[in-house]
């Protein structure tokens, strides 16, 4: 098992492409969403916010699969790295 602290909450920034509007944003425990661009042109919505536990990403990612999103990244951030402002990526 990996080294860690369980009792955390860890931040977790995910990417799926496309844009995602308004009103479905809410429906990811209080991650925030941003849109931008890929290095490529593409265009994607970037969640990312504190995630209490592995189940919790679970639940996350389920919702994000049965909104027929594609995910093209999902990534821990570790304390301290910058987190991504609107329109970077």
């Amino acid at each position: 098992m990996p080294d860690g602290d369980f009792d955390e909450p860890v931040v977790y920034q995910i990417r799926v492409q496309g844009h995602l509007a308004d009103p479905w944003t809410g429906c990811f425990d209080g991650m925030s969403a941003v849109a931008g661009l890929e290095a490529d042109g593409s265009l994607v919505t970037i969640l990312a916010g504190p995630v209490a536990d592995q189940a919790a990403l679970r639940g996350i990612l389920n919702r994000i699969w049965d909104m027929n999103l594609t995910v093209v990244a999902v990534k821990r951030i570790t304390p301290g790295s910058p987190r991504p402002e609107e329109g970077q990526t």
